[in-house]
């Protein structure tokens, strides 16, 4: 049905969508530092924009500061921008690995 080749690009692409954030993918193809390092990055990611977040509940709940108070947290930035570009290198790897299911003989 699918040869080897087809095969591994397939697994690896299910591995990179399903578990991005865990780093599954490089788990599977045997870089275990470099499955730690997504973890911690995606972590401090996801952490730096909860952190930086305008609005932590708190202040909001009791009535005490209303929404056009708040002002945006300028640090923010680095989060989002270091989150788009993880993203694009998600993107990117999953359509290397399309074009190597594409290409195998």
């Amino acid at each position: 049905m699918f040869r080897k080749e087809e095969k591994q690009a397939l697994t690896r692409l299910a591995l990179l969508s399903v578990g991005w954030g865990l780093g599954l993918d490089r788990f599977y193809d045997g870089r275990i530092k470099d499955g730690f390092l997504s973890i911690i990055g995606w972590g401090l990611i996801f952490a730096g924009l909860f952190y930086f977040s305008p609005c932590h509940g708190i202040d909001y709940t009791d009535g005490a500061k209303t929404y056009s108070e708040m002002s945006p947290n300028p640090l923010a930035i680095f989060p989002i921008g270091l989150g788009t570009y993880g993203a694009v290198l998600i993107i990117r790897k999953a359509f290397k690995l399309l074009r190597s299911f594409e290409t195998s003989e």
